[in-house]
């Protein structure tokens, strides 16, 4: 019951609404998106410090490299390097003197799609004021950021399909190696006694590999501006210090979700579970998601797993397909028994089909997620067959929840309006300043003894909703 009273509130005419609220796009009022706008707010240290050293960090990685473009690709190489730090140079400027958005110029699959989006937000600015980087939404801003990396490079063969970020990804990943040794050392022991397990001790090794996955994604290139990121120690001797810091547990509702779906599977009712991760971030954290998609698969609560991720580089160490299967072949040939054992494992779950790497122009594109339904019917479709959804990390939980100032007790449901192809987990360490589902009295008392936790990555949150259950009336 409150929920539904909650939604009526959300649904104020704009002329009521607080000065923290806008309309949206169908008319709703919700609160305002963030936004650099706010001196001193996280969203503007983000924008005026953080965006410019990412870019600088591009241009040079582009420099270093452009003996390996002469080798490869001759003089049309130099100049293609060339060219691509000039755009990058000209995007830094625009960024940092607060110039207006531009349409993208190439021919690409999703151009058409930005720069509509682009006239949405001209259209919501009514004519008042340019759609400028520190103007504009922040969550905005920032992938249009990426985006504009992708046109520079993809307007100057024939290095298009370089990956500025490659270097970070495989450092982390080999800085991680101890740590990702520990933890397939950890899978083998559950792997050795699989068929001689109680329910108790499968429902212990789900809780701590859940924890293990939602503190990989810690370990987040783009929040650090490329600089080490790592995971160094064993993250199952972490976990019994870190439980604290988890803010919201929904651990027992994700459980429920996979028994239930395995029950009707073996009553005849489904063929199959499926379980879908969206990924975030490589190195270290997706070693722990692959690791917790072989356990579901391995004890029979999945029979299917499928993994999305971008279609290109993407908020500096985000997975694509090839930061996907290379992880894959990098652990098959690691110099460990066990870790050699998974990636041979996970290589045949992929030839098999249990598992496949999925893309969609949607991902790598701003809209928060309760335009999916609309903006990308067929990826919507395809998720609706999950009989579980799993969403890691910061950016997706923003998508999620709309990148907006919602105040932290509204509702988890509330905030996702209307988005829920099914049952869903956000797996997230707090990096932006947005958090939902906290009970009364908790943020400001979070504020009190820590005025940055939403943003240092210290706490988390393992955050259930579900579109069949009225849960938390």
């Amino acid at each position: 019951m409150f929920r539904r009273l909650l939604n009526k509130v959300v649904k104020l005419t704009s002329k009521s609404a607080p000065t923290n609220m806008a309309a949206d796009q169908t008319g709703d009022v919700v609160p305002s998106s963030l936004s650099a706008k706010v001196v001193g707010s996280f969203a503007y240290l983000t924008v005026r410090d953080r965006l410019p050293t990412i870019l600088t960090k591009v241009i040079d990685t582009i420099h270093r490299n452009k003996n390996k473009f002469f080798e490869e690709y001759g003089q049309e190489g130099i100049q293609a390097e060339k060219q691509t730090i000039s755009l990058l140079s000209k995007l830094r400027n625009e960024l940092q003197t607060d110039k207006p958005i531009l349409a993208l110029t190439d021919d690409l699959e999703d151009t058409d799609s930005w720069n509509r989006y682009l006239q949405r937000q001209q259209g919501q600015c009514g004519g008042q004021e340019a759609v400028s980087w520190f103007k504009s939404p922040w969550l905005y801003v920032e992938c249009y950021m990426y985006r504009r990396i992708r046109e520079a490079l993809w307007l100057n063969p024939p290095i298009s399909g370089y990956d500025v970020f490659s270097e970070g990804k495989t450092r982390s990943f080999f800085e991680s190696q101890q740590a990702i040794i520990a933890l397939c050392t950890y899978f083998e022991a559950f792997d050795n006694k699989t068929g001689d397990i109680s329910k108790n001790q499968l429902r212990e090794y789900f809780n701590k590999l859940l924890q293990v996955c939602l503190w990989g994604n810690k370990c987040d290139l783009s929040i650090s501006a490329g600089v080490d990121n790592s995971q160094k120690i064993s993250p199952i001797d972490s976990l019994l210090a870190l439980q604290k810091f988890i803010l919201v547990d929904d651990s027992d509702a994700v459980w429920s979700t996979l028994i239930s779906a395995r029950q009707q599977r073996q009553s005849g009712k489904r063929s199959s579970c499926r379980v879908d991760f969206v990924l975030d971030n490589a190195g270290f954290e997706l070693v722990t998601d692959l690791v917790l998609a072989d356990f579901l698969v391995s004890s029979g609560l999945a029979g299917e797993v499928r993994f999305h991720g971008k279609s290109f580089p993407w908020f500096v160490s985000d997975v694509t397909a090839e930061d996907f299967h290379w992880t894959i072949r990098q652990t098959m040939a690691a110099n460990h028994r066990w870790m050699s054992q998974r990636g041979l494992r996970w290589q045949q779950y992929v030839k098999e089909g249990v598992w496949s790497y999925h893309d969609h122009p949607f991902w790598t594109q701003p809209n928060e997620f309760c335009d999916m339904a609309a903006d990308a019917p067929d990826l919507y479709a395809a998720l609706q067959v999950a009989d579980l959804l799993l969403f890691k990390g910061d950016l997706n939980y923003r998508k999620l929840a709309g990148d907006r100032d919602w105040d932290h007790t509204v509702d988890f449901d509330t905030a996702l309006r209307g988005f829920g192809p099914g049952p869903l987990c956000s797996l997230r360490t707090l990096k932006a300043n947005i958090q939902v589902g906290l009970q009364p009295g908790q943020g400001s008392k979070l504020t009190s003894q820590d005025p940055h936790w939403m943003t240092c990555g210290k706490y988390a949150v393992i955050q259930f909703y579900s579109p069949n259950s009225d849960r938390r009336d």
